[in-house]
């Protein structure tokens, strides 16, 4: 799965027919832009409970001989979600299910037709690559584990939503079967519409029409008009010099600066000196990943501007001192983590040595339940970070929510380049460093560095506790030192999904590509010759 003998593209995603659609799209000559699309649309459509045309998509793309670009496709608040409008539903606090926490604006497929705007030339029509995506939705895909684990999980929560019954349980009220096929034949129209009209129809036209009729229909606060003014945006992506190279990743809305101040401290505490799958790396990159995260904390109001300059956390002597902070033998105290969150990372590498990494949500499992029988679109529930009293984070009409979602790019003096991600809430940036020292210092394959045990501290998917949790597959000395140390551990299973999905390609100087797909999901990475 890892090495590609001969191969000059790939493509990883944590679903194998995203893959295999992005595989056929490189293989008949497009671009690493058009492929990513396919993906995006088909694992929209066969992890429902991961992504959905109703959620935000988040773009970094690399093209040789050009500086890396940005695309954020995350939908702002609906005009009509105020504190005096949930107040006035019952709501002194904010609903995280339901019409009420469907209250921002599904922006990824904007981020589609912005990325198919950029500077490559297109190849197919848009009917070509989406094609795949809506065969899924018409006759069917096979249900996975994770898809019935995750609707049995949070069943109580969605089963009473609208469309929910009635699009992802079996026909007696039941969760689905893993193995069983589920069809969506009114995705399978919305998508065909979109092919036969463009993207824009989404907002614009006849799909957007049926958006705002249902929406309406359920009460939530997104209107007509606010579909009408989604845009995505094309942003200039955070970087940080490395030892061996440039790291990149997106600005606020998204935590991509925690990503990058985590790998950029543990750039200066010597990690190639130590064992890969010791204790000594795991608690560096835990406290490591404390400091980020208080930085955060303590600073959240610049998550919540789009056009906030964070650029400052990423400086030579703002990491030095916050390595200067990290006890190299004991752990510093936590507090409480947030809650769960969905995602899922693509990456893509074509023959001419593009590369492009990212990410699509809906935020938690299956958004907010909410499926709008008009289009057969499940609508994510970004907006339930926000609040109804914070100073800071107080819901408002055109606001943009926090965002988890941070697709993450290297580019190497060595020649090489790689895309990576992770889904996984708080997760993510602590995956991204795995992965990537993994490869980028320790020299592994991507395969290996994707399936490697790993940890994780605070919350993720599916998970609100704040210990550090850590995979069976590490030996019991390094948990009873990690406990030594002060951490508060407890174990996952050997290859656990509470970890995250983890995915990484990687495209050297000579031309030949590597990718990992994550064994924890179920994906696949595809090599075009």
């Amino acid at each position: 799965m890892g090495k590609g003998e001969g191969a000059r593209a790939v493509a990883v995603a944590p679903h194998a027919a995203a893959a295999q659609a992005a595989a056929r799209v490189l293989k008949d000559g497009g671009g690493a832009i058009e492929a990513m699309v396919a993906a995006a649309a088909v694992i929209a459509v066969v992890y429902p409970h991961m992504a959905g045309l109703g959620g935000d998509g988040f773009w970094l793309v690399y093209e040789p001989g050009h500086p890396p670009f940005g695309i954020d496709a995350g939908g702002t608040v609906g005009s009509l979600a105020h504190p005096e409008f949930y107040r006035a539903h019952g709501h002194e606090a904010m609903p995280s299910r339901g019409p009420l926490a469907a209250n921002t604006v599904a922006g990824t497929v904007a981020g589609w037709e912005c990325a198919l705007a950029c500077r490559q030339a297109p190849v197919f029509s848009l009917g070509r690559l989406l094609e795949d995506a809506i065969a899924y939705a018409e006759h069917g895909f096979i249900v996975t584990e994770s898809q019935a684990a995750s609707t049995r999980g949070r069943l109580a929560e969605l089963c009473g939503q609208p469309g929910f019954r009635e699009h992802f349980l079996a026909a007696d009220g039941t969760v689905p079967a893993p193995g069983t096929r589920l069809c969506q034949p009114a995705l399978a129209a919305t998508l065909r519409a979109l092919a036969r009209s463009g993207l824009w129809d989404f907002y614009e036209g006849g799909v957007a029409e049926r958006i705002a009729a249902d929406l309406a229909a359920v009460a939530s606060p997104v209107t007509a008009a606010d579909l009408e003014t989604c845009r995505a945006r094309t942003v200039t992506p955070l970087r940080m010099a490395h030892r061996l190279g440039t790291l990149y990743n997106l600005p606020p809305p998204t935590q991509g600066v925690l990503s990058l101040a985590i790998v950029g401290m543990l750039d200066r505490l010597g990690l190639d000196r130590l064992p890969r799958e010791g204790a000594d790396m795991i608690h560096l990159t835990v406290e490591a990943t404390k400091r980020a995260f208080l930085l955060r904390d303590r600073h959240k109001e610049r998550f919540l501007d789009a056009g906030a300059d964070v650029s400052d956390w990423l400086r030579p002597l703002r990491l030095d001192a916050e390595c200067a902070a990290i006890d190299p033998a004991r752990a510093a105290p936590w507090r409480a983590a947030c809650g769960p969150a969905d995602t899922v990372w693509l990456g893509i590498i074509d023959h001419r040595g593009c590369a492009v990494s990212f990410m699509q949500s809906l935020y938690h499992e299956f958004g907010s339940g909410v499926v709008l029988p008009g289009t057969g679109i499940c609508w994510q529930n970004r907006g339930t970070g926000l609040s109804l009293a914070g100073a800071v984070d107080r819901i408002a009409p055109g606001r943009r929510p926090f965002h988890t979602l941070n697709p993450a790019l290297a580019v190497l003096t060595d020649g090489r380049v790689l895309a990576y991600g992770a889904m996984g809430g708080d997760g993510q940036p602590q995956t991204q460093a795995a992965v990537f020292t993994r490869v980028a210092v320790y020299g592994d394959d991507p395969q290996q560095a994707v399936a490697a045990p790993r940890w994780l501290l605070g919350r993720t998917w599916g998970q609100v506790s704040d210990d550090v949790k850590i995979e069976a597959r590490f030996p019991d000395t390094v948990f009873r030192e990690l406990q030594r140390r002060g951490h508060v551990v407890s174990r996952l299973g050997a290859f656990d999904e509470a970890v995250g999905h983890a995915g990484l390609v990687m495209r050297h100087a000579g031309g030949m590509v590597l990718g990992g797909a994550d064994p924890r999901s179920d994906g696949a990475a595809m090599f075009v010759d």
